[in-house]
């Protein structure tokens, strides 16, 4: 079972209290956007397998809106953090890299 600790109200959530956002860190198109860009955001993922960065939703909480670190394989979480942060921040790198030294945010 996941369980993510909600940055925001401090409580350990599992899954059947959140509702998952889909990929995190996402450039968004809108109006005045070419076709492609705005495709692109729509239905293009990198769905990776291993370290992924996604959204979450606190819903049978506190409501709001995080952002976790976590590995697709294993279910291991890194981190979450807050939904306002534009890119992960240092200490979500160094906590991915610890435990996985080989690992690149290219990747």
């Amino acid at each position: 079972m996941l369980i993510l600790e909600c940055p925001c109200c401090g409580v350990m959530a599992d899954e059947t209290e959140l509702a998952p956002g889909g990929e995190a860190h996402l450039k968004r198109y809108g109006p005045g956007s070419s076709d492609e860009d705005f495709e692109g955001y729509l239905f293009h993922r990198a769905n990776p397998k291993g370290v992924h960065f996604e959204r979450w939703r606190h819903a049978n909480g506190c409501g709001k809106w995080f952002l976790a670190a976590r590995c697709t394989n294993t279910l291991e979480v890194f981190a979450t953090y807050s939904a306002q942060t534009p890119e992960p921040p240092q200490h979500v790198i160094d906590a991915i890299r610890a435990k996985r030294p080989d690992w690149s945010i290219e990747a």
